[in-house]
This record gives C-alpha cells, sequence and structure tokens, in this order.
C-alpha cells in the first residue's frame, strides 16, 4: 500500500508567493495616495474653517459695533485682533485664535504673518492654506503634499 503525502508541492508554494508579490507591486501605490488624498483633505477641512472663523469674526466685530483696527470678544472667551472691517489679522492672536488652532495638534505648522500679511497652515512650503487678512480669502496649495 502506498502512503500519499499531504501538504503542498513546491510548485504551489511559488504560485502562492508569486501571487502574493503580485498583490504587494499593486497595492503599494495605492496606500502611497492616501496619504497624499488625506493631507489635501485636512487642508481643504482647513480652508473651510478659516471661511467659516472669518465670517464669524465680521460678524461679531459688526454686531459690537467696532471700528477700525480692534480686538473682538467671541462668545467662547476668544479674543481675536482684526483689522477695519473686522477681517482677523495675519498675526499670532488673529486667525489662529478664530479658529482655536492647536499648534502641531494636526501635524500642520502654522506661520504667523503681520496684521495685513498672509498666514500659512502647512505641511510644507508647497501643501499649505495661505490666509490672506486684506482679502479674508484661504487659497490651499497641494502641489507638494
Amino acid at each position: 500500500m502506498r502512503n500519499k503525502s499531504k501538504g503542498f508541492t513546491l510548485i504551489e508554494l511559488v504560485v502562492v508567493i508569486a501571487v502574493l508579490g503580485i498583490l504587494a507591486v499593486v497595492a503599494v501605490p495605492r496606500f502611497i495616495n492616501i496619504t497624499v488624498e488625506a493631507r489635501t483633505a485636512v487642508l481643504n477641512g482647513l480652508a473651510g474653517s478659516i471661511r467659516t472663523a472669518v465670517s464669524l469674526v465680521q460678524t461679531k466685530y459688526k454686531v459690537a459695533g467696532l471700528s477700525g483696527a480692534a480686538t473682538v470678544n467671541m462668545d467662547d472667551g476668544t479674543t481675536v485682533s482684526a483689522l477695519a472691517g473686522g477681517l482677523p489679522s495675519g498675526a499670532a492672536g488673529g486667525i489662529d485664535s478664530a479658529i482655536n488652532y492647536n499648534v502641531g495638534s494636526s501635524g500642520l505648522a502654522f506661520t504667523a504673518g503681520s496684521a495685513t500679511a498672509a498666514a500659512t497652515f502647512g505641511f510644507n512650503s508647497t501643501c499649505q492654506v495661505s490666509y490672506a487678512p486684506t482679502t479674508g480669502i484661504a487659497t490651499v496649495a497641494t502641489g507638494g503634499c
């Protein structure tokens, strides 16, 4: 009587390893793209937060009857430095206070401008959100994400 051996042949093992190798080659580029997409989503979300904060600070500025450059006291106790018209400034204590930005909490670096010079939040110089305090516009750059 012949004993039948149980197990895999060498050819079957080689085929399985080859299939796993092909799957790995296909999957790795997809994971790299997920990182880029995640950073882009973070920046777009931050830009939306900036737009909302600008609107809230301007509204509070007008309701309080302020004029010229001033500090705006928000309902949550945050003080925001604002330019004439109620746009948050680009300096520290301006737009970063308006969105309650916690430095380093998301991996983004905050670079304050001056009262009228742009402030940036970003992963690097080509993957960032720029806030222009004279216009209140947030611009997203995702070229280097």
